[in-house]
């Protein structure tokens, strides 16, 4: 049995940490709410506390980056909590492992790879870019192992997720309004995909000191999913619709998670395709079926749709 922490208890962590249970590991999920999955052993510490977050990684084979702080405070919280966890993987010889996404590549024109540089300009994307910078520098100086897998939107993520939070709307015959244009084909990253690989690339040194793209469920604009949601559920085909960018910048005056959305708004304006075929290769690790995926996410919102076993 390996000890292993996770910092943060959102799908992801709690994903990664019911695979290491389940696998007979020890797992410690670190929250400052003392969050997590039962079985786990949860701990209430603030991540970004370098020293008590070095001790307690003390002889764990990884430290798993799955932290999500609130979308409005990243350009704050980010930074001390990436170093803390950088200084603790450093500290205590485990193994850096971070969630992240698609974010530091910026706008696109060609489906993104690994390869692809990390221009974005905006400050969401310049902090994730920096996060993986630094860690792979400190890779290179030998001082820690460093891997990140970097998934696209999310499905299994509840409303945390573009595509999962709409669901309800949709099972209600409701009109559903989505970010940017509905038809852009736009990659999807299930929850339990990224967890997995994940933890493959803690456990393969071979994968170590570089970025890997989670696999993709799909590739389907917001249209055809909820199109191909809404036949599953017995529905009719949903009316869907993009919402103007004034009408997003006047939302945000009154809530500040969609005042963030602007900045991003370009990841559903034209197509944005992640290219996942290195990791397939490297890790045989294949996507849960996108008809499982859909047929998951409508159950957790309360539809008449078994989830697959």
């Amino acid at each position: 049995m390996s000890k292993y922490v996770i910092v943060g208890a959102g799908p992801v962590g709690n994903a990664v940490a019911e695979i290491l249970l389940a696998r007979g590991d020890e797992a410690l999920v670190v929250t400052r709410s003392g969050a997590g999955p039962e079985e786990a052993h949860r701990v209430t510490l603030d991540a970004s506390e370098a020293a008590e977050l070095a001790e307690l990684t003390a002889g764990a084979a990884a430290l798993f980056n799955c932290a999500n702080p609130a979308y409005h405070r990243w350009l704050q919280d980010w930074p001390p909590l990436a170093e803390s966890m950088l200084t603790a993987a450093r500290t205590a010889g485990a193994t850096l492992v971070i969630a992240s996404n698609l974010y530091g590549y910026g706008p696109v024109t060609q489906p993104m790879t690994p390869q692809l540089p990390l221009a974005s300009r905006s400050g969401k994307g310049r902090v994730r870019a920096e996060m993986w910078e630094n860690a792979l520098a400190a890779h290179r100086r030998s001082e820690v192992a460093a891997v990140e897998v970097r998934g696209s939107d999310y499905l299994g993520a509840g409303e945390q997720s573009h595509f999962d939070r709409v669901l309800p709307a949709l099972l209600a015959g409701k009109k559903i309004r989505v970010l940017g244009d509905p038809d852009a084909p736009h990659s999807w990253t299930y929850v339990g995909d990224m967890a997995r690989t994940l933890v493959a690339a803690a456990d393969d040194s071979t994968a170590w000191g570089r970025p890997w793209h989670a696999p993709v469920a799909a590739d389907v604009s917001q249209r055809e999913g909820l199109t191909e949601a809404a036949e599953m559920a017995g529905l009719s085909a949903p009316r869907v619709a993009g919402i103007p960018g004034w009408q997003l910048r006047l939302a945000g005056v009154f809530n500040s998670t969609i005042a963030e959305l602007p900045e991003v708004s370009y990841q559903f304006e034209a197509p944005f395709i992640s290219d996942d075929s290195e990791t397939r290769a490297h890790f045989g690790i294949e996507p849960t079926p996108w008809s499982d995926v859909l047929r998951a996410s409508l159950a957790a919102a309360g539809a008449g749709v078994a989830a697959a076993a």
